[in-house]
């Protein structure tokens, strides 16, 4: 196998022989390059390529104006070669052309593109190569061919093997994965020493480790040493969007910052394959390489993470606070962040799971909403929240339909909703009914519903599922006096019910648990926007408040 392929398709040969010229004296020698102006001869070199094995990195398309030919190429892109990054060529005034806007808005939207790419000038173009480079760091990433990058070696892929895959990508640490008796795992293994416990990794620096624990992971990955002996101004608990925002403002700020999390870095954000609507990433960016560079922002102002620790219970230390981790380690500290976020419930339907982000999308629709006019939209979910967004959908959509488990609307979703759900002329609600299927080809183009009644099962057309039932916030471990609404998400500032002890003289800060020190942020606060930008700001907030608590521990101490 050769080099992985840069392939471009335009009809216009002009534009097209621009495109080569570019491509080929910046990537060629790293990358086979080959353009094609017919959009036929294109797939069926993409169908070769898959069917020999062949490594495609970047497809790039033109769609000429009235066709869909251009779409249609990067469909059968996303099956044949699902790692290869697709980006659509479009002139340098598209924004000014409304119906090519509108295309380029749908396409992100529904999956069907990965960005889009100005044709290029046919002198250097740099702009072009930035958005070029910018897809090949990306599908380097996803291949676990990036710079400090470990290999795993295992003797199967299931088993601990799977635990130590399953914890680095929770890590946000490149690796890649080989057997035992292939020919790089027998290459790497020659370096391992005369009996090698399988399985092993490889670090980038050439350490080996055999068989290594999640402790011993933790301490490779840089996890503090003499956790007991180190002060702390703030205990951050979870490292997702929230407590990594929190980190690094904290951190660049001068206080003392310790990250705990029980997997890696990243949260539920880790799950999110492109993140479109972040302030100032305007090509979007994945949730885990978000994450990864907060994370080293973070620790470059100072903060200290240990990952794969779970914390156990938080109690009242005098005026501070003590934090207990499973491993028997107790870590004290002014103040307390909780930053844990939720899990979202699952369809487990493995071919929608496919799909995410290609149509299929966990949360509400606020974001996608404005591109789906036209398009047969489809909500799993029966609370007010699935609701809320049915009605803002069905501004856009030709169709939205409820698909609900419960026998009626009443059983989950308040009144007022339901009645104005009855009344919107383009939503459908289908009670007793739930999603067990469904698939496309590169996106979703269709359902499978069932009936639980009769077990009847019906296949429709669908151009968008939201996925909304529900997700349960990480605050089971957490002490009886920190306040909880119903459904365990965390009260806080004029939230915080009467009934429950308040030990200071002012009031609970806006962010403050009724446990005084202890701020919450993030999804797992009761009244949050579940948004990762709305998380970044309420752990930017939280800053301001840690000040001000840590300022009166000290004055406490000191007059005491």
């Amino acid at each position: 196998m050769g080099h992985s392929f840069l392939i471009a398709v335009d009809e216009d040969r002009d534009a097209l022989a621009v495109v080569e010229s570019q491509l080929v004296r910046r990537y060629a020698h790293d990358y086979r390059v080959e353009c094609l102006a017919d959009p036929v001869h294109a797939l069926s070199l993409l169908t070769e390529l898959a069917q020999g094995g062949e490594e495609v990195t970047l497809v790039l398309a033109r769609n000429p104006p009235g066709s869909t030919i251009g779409f249609e190429l990067l469909d059968h892109v996303r099956r044949l070669h699902p790692n290869a990054k697709r980006a659509l060529l479009v002139p340098a005034d598209a924004w000014s052309h409304e119906a090519t806007a509108e295309a380029i808005r749908v396409s992100l939207t529904l999956g069907r593109i990965d960005y889009y790419v100005p044709s290029p000038a046919a002198a250097l173009d740099e702009e072009f190569h930035e958005s070029v480079a910018s897809f090949l760091l990306e599908w380097a990433r996803d291949r676990g061919l990036a710079p400090q990058t470990i290999h795993v070696v295992g003797k199967t892929w299931s088993g601990r093997a799977y635990e130590l895959r399953k914890t680095l990508e929770q890590c946000s640490i490149p690796h890649t994965f080989c057997l035992a008796d292939s020919d790089l795992g027998r290459k790497l293994l020659a370096n391992a020493g005369a009996d090698p416990k399988l399985p092993v990794m490889v670090l980038p620096d050439g350490r080996i480790m055999n068989d290594p624990s999640n402790a011993e992971l933790a301490l490779a990955s840089g996890a503090p040493a003499g956790l007991a002996e180190l002060a702390y101004d703030a205990v951050i608990v979870g490292s997702g969007p929230a407590g990594l925002s929190a980190a690094v403002y904290a951190a660049s700020e001068g206080l003392r910052i310790l990250v705990v999390d029980e997997g890696g870095v990243g949260g539920q954000a880790r799950s999110s394959s492109l993140i479109r609507n972040y302030l100032g990433f305007a090509k979007g960016i994945s949730g885990s390489r978000l994450a990864e560079q907060a994370y080293h922002q973070a620790a470059a102002f100072g903060a200290r993470f240990l990952f794969m620790h779970r914390v156990i219970a938080l109690e009242r230390s005098g005026r501070g606070l003590s934090v207990s981790i499973a491993d028997g380690h107790q870590v004290s500290a002014e103040a307390v962040i909780l930053a844990t976020g939720v899990t979202y419930r699952r369809l487990d339907v493995p071919a929608l799971e496919a799909l995410l982000g290609a149509g299929v999308f966990y949360g509400s629709p606020l974001s996608e909403a404005a591109a789906l006019g036209g398009q047969n939209a489809y909500i799993a979910g029966g609370g007010n929240s699935a609701g809320q967004a049915a009605l803002h959908l069905a501004r856009y959509a030709r169709r939205v339909t409820l698909v609900v488990r419960a026998p009626s609307l009443e059983a989950g979703m308040s009144d007022y909703l339901v009645r104005a759900v009855a009344a919107a002329p383009n939503v459908e609600v289908r009670t007793g009914t739930q999603v067990v299927g469904g698939g496309g080809d590169g996106r979703l183009q269709q359902l499978i519903l069932r009936e639980r009644a009769t077990n009847e099962e019906e296949t429709v057309p669908a151009d968008a599922l939201f996925v909304m039932i529900g997700a349960r916030p990480h605050s089971d471990w957490l002490p009886a006096d920190i306040a909880r609404d119903e459904h365990g998400f965390l009260l806080t500032g004029s939230d915080i019910p009467d009934g429950y002890e308040w030990t200071l003289e002012r009031p609970p800060f806006p962010l403050e648990t009724s446990m005084p020190g202890v701020l919450a942020v993030g999804d797992v606060r009761h009244g949050s926007v579940k948004r990762v930008a709305s998380a970044v700001g309420e752990g930017a907030i939280a800053v301001g408040l840690l000040h001000s608590i840590v300022n009166e521990v000290v004055q406490h101490r000191a007059s005491n």
